[in-house]
């Protein structure tokens, strides 16, 4: 199955931007930012996590704590993945019971990511309150879940991909929508 680009959603100054825009929203719904940290979902959740933690301090002067996040033996399909999954580890240099803790992603679809990470912080500690940050919200969800920041609302089919690329995980930044070749029209 080929997948060729439908539409470009974000380039890099878009997605600098946005990051700049949800820091601001971070900062002001928390009241500030002490007792916050951030967690990365591995794999493009991380870098996103790490650019609104540089955004916030360019705005507040704090260092926010930034943690990464491997969900892959929470994830409910995880046989259907593959025999060996790999498992890169979590990280996290804080403590965070306690805490205000946002999730960083960069794609909430169906919402069963963003499940799969609260079982893993859960395991990890208490903390006072668990937000979630991502860079776009497709919809299609099949869990009660949301965002409280969202970079962008997309509306997509099922069929479609959103495809984040960050640097350093990929060779730039953008967002784009893919599809099958024989979708296109």
């Amino acid at each position: 199955m080929e997948l060729i680009e439908k539409t470009s959603l974000m380039d890099e100054q878009a997605i600098r931007r946005t990051i700049t825009r949800m820091a601001h929203e971070v900062i002001e719904k928390n009241k500030g930012v002490s007792d916050l940290a951030l967690a990365g979902i591995r794999t493009r959740g991380v870098p996103l996590a790490y650019r609104l933690a540089e955004a916030i301090q360019k705005i507040e002067g704090v260092e926010v704590p930034v943690g990464i996040l491997d969900i892959t033996l929470y994830r409910d399909d995880l046989s259907t993945l593959s025999y060996q999954p790999v498992v890169h580890g979590t990280e996290f240099p804080m403590d965070i019971n306690g805490k205000t803790l946002v999730l960083v992603d960069d794609v909430l679809f169906t919402g069963r990511t963003a499940r799969s990470a609260l079982n893993a912080i859960i395991d990890l500690g208490r903390p006072k309150m668990i937000q979630l940050a991502v860079l776009v919200d497709r919809g299609h969800r099949e869990l009660p879940i949301r965002a409280d920041f969202v970079g962008k609302n997309v509306p997509t089919s099922r069929r479609e991909i959103v495809s984040v690329q960050l640097t350093p995980v990929d060779s730039c930044d953008q967002v784009i929508i893919k599809v099958q070749a024989e979708d296109k029209e």
